[in-house]
């Protein structure tokens, strides 16, 4: 896609885009990439209210020129077929449309009457990482308002630890391309995060290191950078991996080991890496992330990062993972995490951007779960969960609506809406101030979703990848179905599964 950006002629053309619309023709607008982590600044281009081209905005700091090609096809889903344009509810195994009235008071008296039957505790959100920040907010603050702490944006995890912070990269975007030292754990990084690994192949061509331990999968063969080392085992042995390398980093600097491990040729080659050059990171892909052990993987990423001087820190998945942990939408007193939430016990469940059979560790499962609660409310843009949802809500995509994302790097970008919304929609922020407001929550009423932005700012962003774990070696992970759930690079969120020219690629095929 950036080969179109560069090209000197403009002989090479956007298929989507092109005989669509003349350039004269189309009105600019500012916005902010809502798929993976790098927070890519973005020019919206419009015609008549709809989207017609997205290309990038320059900024040094963040994306430079470039954009990831799921942020500039991805708006073809915008604009398609399965767009819910009008609020929905599931009437004697039927859908029919109704007014927003009508849907936000069947919710309302819903939760009502399942808080006063089986209590606060029955009643769960689950919400997308790819939320905005004011939508978590709103989302979290709802469900307290009514006696439940069950809310989690946390859906791919497979471990849940109390009390870590603010999951973040560790060091700036920027300081990316003057690595001199790379650890990359976990992460297929040319696919799941192209733009950082741009930096780091930039990085690589002024002679860094970059060393992997990943599965066969993430070919690290193929992350169009030389690598200078890579350990390839399946997920069950990373954790040893890891600790092979502490190993030889602690023989050779005469210190205690963390864990068991055996420095091996490969450990020694990655040690002897790390305990060289001067700017260095310890980078956990997804699939660390994702980790039924992944507190040991940090434990140990942690103990090497100490012993070499090297940042370490999580590439994060999502648009907004860092500013869904700061707006809270996960745990704060023992309330339900994702994983518990879709073990069936639940009778109400809110989902928020969401669809549990593709964004969920649960998979499948999540399906035959949500199947036995007595009220599903589904808030998307598109016609999702249909087979087990009571109430379709439709809300705005990010080009539709005003909010905040904050990247890996922790960088908080606001943004405002570049289209009017599709139909009925409506911001998802407005949507859940509504619904507060009907279910006579205090202190929602808020005109403006920098209102919600202010709530969540006052705290300030503690960012912290420090974490107190035993190390673990091995373990169930090795067990058949506890390989982490990683989404593939065009199965991220449900815009990009839903964009044609997306799904026509070789990636989204060799997934198929």
């Amino acid at each position: 896609g950036n080969m179109i950006d560069i090209c000197p002629v403009g002989a090479l053309t956007s298929k989507p885009f092109r005989y669509s619309a003349r350039t004269w023709e189309l009105s600019r607008r500012k916005s902010v990439a809502a798929h993976d982590s790098s927070g890519a600044n973005l020019v919206v281009q419009v015609k008549n209210n709809q989207v017609m081209r997205v290309v990038p905005l320059e900024n040094e700091e963040v994306n430079e020129c470039w954009i990831a090609d799921r942020d500039r096809f991805s708006y073809e889903a915008l604009n398609g077929e399965e767009r819910l344009t009008q609020p929905m509810l599931k009437q004697g195994g039927q859908w029919k449309e109704v007014d927003w009235q009508t849907a936000l008071e069947y919710v309302a008296n819903g939760l009502k009457n399942i808080q006063r039957d089986h209590g606060a505790a029955s009643i769960g959100a689950l919400v997308s990482p790819h939320s905005t920040v004011e939508e978590a907010y709103l989302a979290g603050s709802l469900l307290r308002a009514l006696g439940s702490d069950n809310v989690d944006a946390r859906l791919r995890r497979a471990e849940f630890v109390a009390g870590e912070g603010v999951q973040w990269l560790g060091t700036s975007i920027a300081s990316l391309t003057t690595l001199q030292r790379a650890l990359v754990v976990g992460s297929n990084l040319r696919k799941d995060h192209p733009l950082f690994a741009q930096r780091i192949r930039q990085a690589a061509r002024h002679g860094a290191q970059v060393n992997a331990i990943a599965s066969a999968a993430q070919k690290a063969n193929n992350w169009a950078m030389p690598v200078a080392n890579s350990v390839v085992t399946d997920a069950s042995g990373w954790a040893q991996a890891l600790a092979d390398v502490a190993a030889a980093i602690a023989a050779e600097k005469g210190v205690a080991a963390p864990a068991a491990g055996n420095a091996n040729a490969q450990a020694q080659a990655i040690a002897k890496s790390l305990l060289g050059g001067e700017r260095k990171a310890v980078l956990l892909g997804n699939g660390a992330a994702h980790h039924a052990n992944a507190s040991s993987l940090l434990a140990l990423a942690n103990w090497i990062g100490e012993q070499t001087g090297a940042s370490v820190g999580y590439l994060t998945e999502a648009a907004n993972t860092v500013g869904t942990q700061w707006a809270k939408a996960q745990p704060q007193t023992g309330g339900k995490n994702a994983s518990q939430m879709l073990d069936g016990s639940l009778k109400a469940v809110l989902l928020l951007n969401t669809e549990p059979e593709f964004d969920t560790a649960a998979g499948a499962a999540a399906v035959a779960a949500l199947d036995k609660a007595e009220m599903v409310v589904t808030l998307s843009p598109f016609k999702a969960n249909m087979a087990f949802s009571d109430v379709l809500l439709p809300i705005a995509p990010f080009t539709e609506t005003s909010g905040s994302f904050v990247n890996a790097e922790g960088r908080l970008q606001s943004f405002h809406a570049v289209v009017k919304p599709r139909g009925e929609a409506r911001p998802a922020w407005k949507v859940l101030r509504v619904l507060g407001n009907l279910l006579d929550v205090p202190g929602f009423g808020f005109e403006t979703s920098q209102d919600v932005l202010a709530k969540v700012t006052a705290q300030p962003l503690q960012l912290s990848n420090a974490i107190r774990a035993d190390v673990r070696l091995g373990g169930t992970v090795s067990e058949p179905g506890n390989a982490p759930v990683v989404a593939a690079i065009y199965q991220l969120d449900g815009i990009v599964r839903r964009a044609a020219s997306l799904q026509q690629t070789a990636d989204a095929q060799e997934v198929a």
